[in-house]
């Protein structure tokens, strides 16, 4: 999965939001321990080297938004760890994801990875139980849908070959490169059609030799491809 496992710690997160156990407004510490190992994308790290204190809401936008290994670690020990993401999935009936372990783990060996996984069908179900509003508030879905709107990485994947001003609500997952061999490009999201419908679309390039842009636009041409069917279905 890599950052796309992002998306449902943060719903967990905001679950606890509605429920009163955490506030948006809410200032949490980040320490130099809590910071990604030098190499792993962390703009909070970068811009805060001594540490920081920021809100849950901030910390929501720099692991959505900017897909921030250090703050997304954070909010995912905030709520008590992976067993309470896999806890909250198992709630709103989404089946085939694993959550459970950290960036910083992540980070320390090639083979630690693989274990964070989601099948494209369990991410589909994700996106359905997010756009449906299972387990979160109107409020918390639609600050949710926002960040992901708002998304800087992964331009060129599910958003790649849309038309200009197409909405897309999405969360990429990227893995590195050794040997060759890209572990992960992905990007799962919801696309919102001409006529206010919503398609669900979710895309997993793993352990390919092909290069960035190439992995990309396969990313791109499947978006397109629903696109163009699910537009023409409901003409």
């Amino acid at each position: 999965m890599h950052s796309v496992y992002k998306l449902p710690i943060s719903m967990a997160v905001l679950q606890r939001v509605d429920r009163g156990e955490l506030k948006l407004d809410q200032q949490v510490k980040v320490e130099p321990s809590d910071f990604v190992r030098t190499g792993m994308y962390s703009p909070v790290r970068d811009k805060y080297p001594d540490g920081a204190e920021l809100t849950i809401a901030e910390l929501l936008r720099y692991t959505i938004c900017e897909s921030d290994g250090s703050t997304s670690d954070v909010l995912m020990k905030l709520i008590g760890g992976p067993g309470s993401v896999m806890a909250f999935l198992e709630e709103i009936q989404v089946p085939d994801i694993q959550v459970v372990n950290s960036e910083k783990e992540i980070g320390r060996d090639w083979e630690t990875q693989y274990r964070n996984w989601a099948t494209p069908k369990g991410a589909l179900a994700l996106l359905v139980a997010l756009q449906s509003q299972r387990g979160l508030s109107r409020e918390s879905q639609a600050l949710l849908l926002k960040l992901m709107t708002e998304a800087i990485p992964g331009a060129k994947r599910l958003k790649g070959e849309l038309p200009a001003g197409t909405v897309v609500a999405h969360k990429t997952g990227t893995g590195g490169t050794r040997n060759g061999i890209t572990s992960a490009t992905n990007d799962i999201g919801i696309i919102t059609l001409p006529d206010g419908r919503h398609l669900a679309v979710a895309a997993f390039v793993s352990d390919s030799a092909a290069n960035d842009d190439t992995r990309d636009a396969i990313i791109a041409r499947l978006a397109k491809a629903a696109w163009d069917r699910a537009h023409s279905l409901g003409r």
